[in-house]
């Protein structure tokens, strides 16, 4: 039933045709929603009506808010088939695909069938390998293959089962049945997705969702936690399991740190972790920590450049070893890439009936391997109307469909299939089944793949409800995948009643132990959130200044040929250093007509130093330590993304300006209330308050050192870019003096907007960092408290009024405070290195000693 908000919202919307009335399945293949004659199947009904009850209006209203969410959520998928690497938002429809309890039950046994079967292939393998010396599977076509890695034999030898997790993508022949037609074995994607679009689609449509009995997905994603908990090569309660990333450049990055922060895990580089003594050890800020599991998202060759691919920088050198004598639990575990060999699917049939005894109850794709004599003439023969795959991907070109190739292309890759047969497999077709998909305001047939997902337990294999649907882009695309502009669904499994909520947490059965850990932070999390810290206070300041000069250029406030206000336009050239700016070749002109450059320094994302370029860096590195940040302050990233994107007239820049302010001001304020005042959140607070402290210097230095004694209205100016106005007046009521100004905005430490102020919290903050030497202070706990005491000892009186001072006195106190500010830069400067050296470069990357031919 719809909640009553929904039953208003579609009171009005009776007369509306139904949503279904329009849609036309496509001749030749089995539509999800429909059946032959047009009607809809049982198990839909209740759905549909319910979404034609919300009427046109409200589901592209609800649309929105799914394509809202997902923004605020970031949940992006880095496209690679470009010139560069693009980053895109995550493809959703908001029509979920809906399969029976009764139905699901088939394929749920199907699927479990399939990975017993797998999980003994990949034994054998690695082990005995009685398939190869029967003969029941070539040697040519094992031994061949890239998947499978001589290094690994052996590996994981024992009783446990050595696939842990496992996907297979699933489409529906016309006939109604499911197939099976691909196996996803080493590092299976897409669970992830799965789980958040979930959790999108029972948001937008609550009610429904709840009434349709969804089964839901948190028992999966607690029967992972346990599995990789059992791996634990130690058997103790509660070991440490890192997930493994090969970093934010990968096509499912959002994914990797989404599962690291819901399922409790640190995400990690392959530079993050070390082996010695044939252990894994993640190197921690205050220490090695020793490694237990590690849920691996990196390929197979990849996660060794000193046994697999010499050439890799995702992994870990010594990692295999310490696999090898039993020190780490991986998942999967490496070499297990070779079950998603696309040959093995031609053997699987008979090696059901040799190793389990019965037929495959989900049957594959028919497929035909090269290597052998009759299976090369048949797919020569019939080459028009296959699918053509190599069994090396990355070698041999993409999947081609007979069907779409022309006389001489076809003749062409006959010729290459005779030249290198064992390096082909010939695949029947399968006629998509099609599933209703929202376009422009309608619904469509798409062909559609649904990729489930499955975990190893002790009494066998846990299924994920549902899974992860994609849906092509168009009726005649014949590869359904996101980096070909597939598209997203939610998959629910009806149940017959109600489901209980699940929670990923399990009431314990013994007591607890309280703990206060679980801040593990290597080097380079450390490192980015610094530079989050410092990038995030780098807009701030920039934003603020701008803000003021704009005040001034575009409204009311403008003094026109006013010496102060050329003084704050060449600040903002210093400030940003976009040089030339307003001091270098060509600033004149740009004085006189300062818009062209103040656009430029406000939108253009490829120039180092303006707002966008920076917005863009504290998007890219937060991205990068998402798991460390709260929910909320990822969407407030999300949303900062969102400004100064396009570009527009400076009136409306202001307006973004003034709304960066407010994300960044959320940011900071939510960091503060919701990270752990560990080690990574100090990290984060050194590089805000060091970055603030200079910014704050560069403004001093260009209003005060350049010409001496400043105006009124500059310092007024200055004090709005601190944030320090009604402070200001609250304790000198309307008379501006420059050594007040300096007083609270370079010595008053009480002034969160002071350089003082930043110097003290940098000094407690360091203090407080990792010691390797409880005696000694480190070398930037000594810059911090140089900077800090130098600028105590210094005597604001000096910089009294040019009204009723000694011009001479009044020259001397600039020059001493121009000395001062080069100094405390210096200090901070070398601060920042020092920090870097000490906690950020444990190690250089690994480099390859001899060349490889």
């Amino acid at each position: 039933m719809l909640n009553r908000l929904d039953q208003q919202a579609a009171a009005p919307l009776a007369e509306e045709a139904p949503l279904s009335r329009e849609y036309r399945p496509l001749s030749g293949h089995y539509d999800e929603m429909c059946t032959d004659d047009g009607g809809l199947r049982p198990h839909w009904q209740y759905v549909v009506r319910a979404l034609e009850a919300l009427g046109t209006m409200e589901l592209d209203r609800r649309w929105n808010e799914v394509r809202r969410l997902l923004h605020e959520n970031g949940v992006t998928y880095n496209i690679y088939d470009e010139p560069q690497p693009t980053e895109r938002l995550w493809p959703l429809d908001p029509i979920p695909v809906l399969l029976t309890s009764a139905e699901w039950s088939v394929i749920e046994h199907g699927l479990i069938q399939r990975a017993e079967l797998l999980d003994l292939i990949l034994a054998d393998l690695y082990g005995p390998r009685r398939l190869i010396r029967s003969g029941s599977l070539p040697a040519e076509l094992i031994f061949a293959h890239p998947g499978f890695l001589r290094p690994c034999d052996g590996l994981g030898a024992g009783n446990r089962r050595r696939l842990l997790l496992y996907a297979a993508d699933l489409a529906r022949t016309p006939d109604g049945r499911m197939w099976i037609i691909g196996d996803r074995a080493q590092a299976p994607s897409g669970a992830g997705y799965a789980l958040e679009n979930r959790t999108v689609l029972s948001r937008v449509f609550p009610s429904l969702y709840r009434d349709s009995h969804v089964h839901r997905l948190a028992l999966f994603f607690r029967a992972v936690r346990a599995t990789l908990h059992e791996l634990n090569p130690r058997g103790q309660d509660d070991p440490r399991v890192v997930l493994l990333t090969p970093g934010p450049e990968n096509e499912a990055y959002f994914e990797h740190a989404y599962l690291a922060s819901y399922l409790g895990y640190p995400l990690v580089h392959g530079g993050d972790l070390t082996v010695h003594d044939e252990r894994v050890w993640l190197k921690a800020l205050d220490g090695p920590r020793l490694v237990d599991v590690i849920l691996r998202r990196v390929d197979d060759d990849y996660c060794d450049p000193l046994e697999l691919r010499p050439g890799s920088l995702l992994g870990t050198a010594g990692l295999l070893q310490a696999a090898r004598v039993g020190q780490v639990g991986i998942a999967n575990p490496l070499g297990s890439g070779v079950l998603e060999h696309p040959a093995l699917m031609a053997f699987l049939p008979a090696l059901a009936r040799e190793l389990l005894g019965e037929d495959l109850r989900l049957p594959s794709v028919a497929t035909w391997w090269c290597g052998g004599a009759r299976e090369l003439a048949y797919v020569l023969e019939h080459l028009d109307r296959l699918v053509i795959k190599p069994i090396f991907p990355h070698a041999s070109g993409a999947t081609v469909f007979g069907s779409r190739l022309g006389p001489a292309a076809r003749d062409a890759l006959a010729a290459e299939i005779r030249a290198r047969p064992r390096e082909f497999v010939g695949q029947e077709p399968i006629p998509l089944s099609t599933a209703p998909v929202v376009v422009e305001g309608r619904l469509a047939p798409r062909p559609m793949v649904i990729r489930t997902f499955l975990t190893s337990r002790a009494e066998g294999y846990v299924v994920m409800p549902g899974g992860l649907g994609r849906v092509a882009p168009h009726p005649d695309t014949p590869i359904v995948s996101n980096q070909y502009g597939g598209v997203s669904k939610d998959v629910w499994v009806l149940a017959s009643e109600p489901e209980r909520q699940v929670s990923l947490l399990t009431p314990s059965g013994r007591p607890l132990a309280v703990t206060r850990d679980g801040d593990d932070v290597p080097g380079r999390v450390a490192d980015d959130l610094f530079w989050l810290g410092r990038y995030t206070e780098r807009t701030d300041g920039t934003v603020r200044l701008l803000r003021e000069v704009l005040l001034r250029l575009i409204g009311a406030d403008r003094i026109p040929q006013d010496d102060e206000l050329i003084l704050l336009l060449r600040t903002v050239t210093s400030l940003t250093g976009t040089l030339p700016g307003f001091v270098g070749d060509g600033a004149e002109a740009r004085l006189r007509a300062p818009e062209g450059e103040l656009a430029s320094v406000l939108l253009d994302r490829r120039r180092p130093g303006s707002v966008r370029f920076d917005i863009d860096a504290v998007v890219r590195v937060g991205r990068a330590v998402r798991d460390r940040l709260s929910g909320d302050a990822v969407r407030v990233i999300n949303a900062l993304n969102r400004e100064l994107a396009r570009p527009c007239e400076l009136a409306v820049g202001l307006e973004g300006l003034q709304r960066v302010i407010i994300h960044l001001a959320a940011f900071a304020g939510l960091c503060g209330e919701s990270m752990s005042h560990g080690q990574a959140w100090r990290f984060l607070e050194i590089g805000r308050h060091l970055e603030r402290a200079l910014n704050t210097i560069v403004l001093l230095r260009g209003i005060f050192v350049p010409a001496r004694a400043r105006g009124g209205w500059s310092l007024e100016a200055l004090l709005a870019v601190a944030h320090s106005v009604k402070t200001y007046r609250r304790r000198y009521r309307s008379r501006v003096e420059p050594s007040a100004v300096l007083d609270l905005l370079l010595l008053d430490e009480s002034n969160p907007r002071s350089v003082g102020h930043e110097l003290r919290q940098l000094e407690q903050l360091i203090a407080e960092l990792v010691r390797r030497d409880e005696v000694r202070r480190t070398a930037p706990e000594r810059l911090a408290l140089d900077a800090l005491t130098h600028l105590r000892l210094f005597d604001v009186d000096l910089l009294s009024s040019p009204e009723v001072s000694d011009g001479a006195a009044a020259t001397d106190g600039f020059a001493a405070l121009g000395a001062l500010l080069d100094r405390l830069t210096e200090r901070l400067a070398a601060l920042s290195d020092e920090l870097a050296s000490q906690y950020f470069r444990h190690a250089e990357p690994p480099q390859q000693l001899v060349r490889l031919v």
